[in-house]
């Protein structure tokens, strides 16, 4: 029976639902770049915590250039023993006169020589062999090198050591050889985005006799280390126990509109042309929420907190207090430096830290840092849910394409919220009105109407419900009665 090997890896162990299982092969591949090395290090450091011997043998890097990557990360790899090449490289040149055999095999003899020796002197629990494209190279056949990988298996199971088998891919792109041997195979791969930070992602394609999260999760190298993100499946996180109830807004007429408010554990889209009031209305919840001592968090694609603070403040709601009570807090996202899993994870904190309120302003941002739709969409799915399951309210804002007339969104997304909130642009009496509407709501009955709306110093302003228009979502509506069914148009 054998038990389980912590990876030290952030996220990895999660991954593997706990670790990856003992004394066995293990092939990590990736091209120069991506991350291997770091990995590695990792792996035999989380060994050392937990008094397990560590050995990296490396045949392409140098000691000194092993040691320069660990300090990059605020490492000391003086409790781990270190195989050089240049040692491997002086043995074997001493029997470079042998004529009886193919100089590739004398040299391959000796280098797993070599390697077994270093094995057997320090009998260490854990190893890294770095990397296998000159192993490769060393076999000079494809026989050779599946029958020396088959032996270094053989050997290192019994010596009940978990190996990392480093491959570069530098060599035979698509090797099979080695995968069928090793117990697992993880990848590490790295994308060039058109602006901004490299896309970088991990999957394991094989995991002999154990579980694992499947599929593709984003992962970055900082200081510290490599970081996976898993990729979220809602179904997998148990849900929190939560009463279902409806919570206002702090607004009587913006509730009515929405039959009541607000239900626990729902997603609210909001929807319209930028500049029609989608982001008060949300500042509107978030100060209602802390009023109540409920928290909140605000991530913010667009807006810096200074603007949102000021504007808030304008509009008679002002968030500083709760902002410094630690109740709503705003985290300034940058979809140019931040991965669509690092944004999970990020909210995903915040969410098991018992938040209570999450606004995501706007989508539109979050849609420029992934590009390919329909994973977005998916794993919006996942995330929505997940928060659903906590009994968090969440809250979306998406931007639509033009200012009056037919909109268009860069996504649809509706089918995704429970709640869906309109604001529409329309000209009326020589001036421009906002408009209001709830289109959907699964959790209960609301108005189907649509009403005026305005922000002022007061703070939000719902007029009558608009039954003298006809065409408002056109953007230049026919009127059929009198102005009096228009709010007053002093002070806005």
């Amino acid at each position: 029976m054998h038990g389980t090997s912590k990876t030290g890896i952030k996220g990895l162990d999660s991954i593997t639902l706990g670790g990856l299982p003992a004394n066995r092969l293990y092939l990590l591949q990736g091209k120069p770049g991506t991350g291997k090395t770091t990995m590695a290090l990792q792996f035999l450091m989380e060994g050392i915590r937990s008094s397990e011997s560590s050995l990296y043998i490396t045949f392409s890097e140098t000691k000194p250039e092993l040691e320069s990557v660990a300090e990059s990360h605020g490492w000391d790899l003086s409790t781990i023993s270190i195989l050089d090449l240049s040692v491997i490289n002086e043995a074997i040149s001493v029997s470079s006169s042998n004529t009886l055999f193919h100089s590739s095999e004398v040299e391959l003899g000796q280098t797993v020589k070599l390697l077994e020796d270093a094995v057997t002197n320090l009998n260490p629990q854990r190893v890294v062999i770095d990397s296998l494209s000159e192993l490769r190279l060393l076999a000079d056949s494809s026989f050779r090198y599946r029958r020396q990988i088959l032996a270094l298996k053989e050997f290192f199971q019994k010596r009940q050591a978990t190996v990392f088998l480093l491959d570069d891919m530098t060599t035979e792109a698509g090797d099979l050889h080695v995968q069928s041997i090793v117990h697992g195979v993880m990848l590490l791969e790295k994308f060039r985005a058109g602006y901004g930070v490299e896309r970088r992602e991990f999957h394991i394609s094989k995991l002999r006799g154990v579980g694992f999260k499947g599929g593709t999760h984003d992962y970055v190298i900082r200081r510290g280390g490599l970081e996976i993100y898993p990729r979220l499946v809602a179904n997998d996180h148990k849900h929190r126990d939560y009463v279902q109830e409806t919570i206002s807004s702090g607004n009587s007429e913006l509730d009515k509109l929405l039959g009541g408010g607000l239900t626990k554990g729902t997603s609210n889209l909001l929807l319209g042309p930028a500049g029609s009031g989608k982001s008060t209305l949300t500042v509107r919840f978030a100060t209602a929420a802390a009023e109540r001592g409920q928290r909140v968090t605000i991530y913010s694609f667009e807006e810096s907190l200074t603007n949102l603070m000021g504007r808030a403040a304008a509009l008679g709601m002002p968030m500083n207090e709760y902002v410094d009570a630690g109740l709503i807090s705003i985290r300034k996202i940058d979809p140019a430096e931040l991965t669509p899993g690092q944004f999970t994870s990020l909210v995903r904190g915040e969410a098991d830290a018992l938040t209570n309120m999450v606004i995501i302003d706007s989508l539109n941002g979050y849609i420029h840092a992934m590009p390919e739709a329909e994973f977005l969409i998916l794993q919006l799915h996942e995330l929505l849910s997940y928060l659903g399951g906590k009994g968090i309210i969440t809250l979306l804002v998406l931007s639509q394409a033009g200012i009056m007339g037919t909109m268009q969104s860069p996504l649809d997304l509706t089918y995704l919220a429970d709640t869906v909130l309109l604001t529409r642009f329309f000209e009326a009496f020589g001036r421009v009105k906002k408009a209001i509407s709830v289109i959907k709501k699964r959790t209960g009955p609301h108005e189907e109407t649509l009403r005026e709306y305005k922000l002022s110093s007061a703070g939000i302003e719902l007029g009558p419900v608009l039954s003298e228009f006809s065409g408002i979502f056109t953007g230049v509506p026919r009127y059929l009665g009198n102005s009096n069914k228009i709010l007053d148009v002093e002070n806005e």
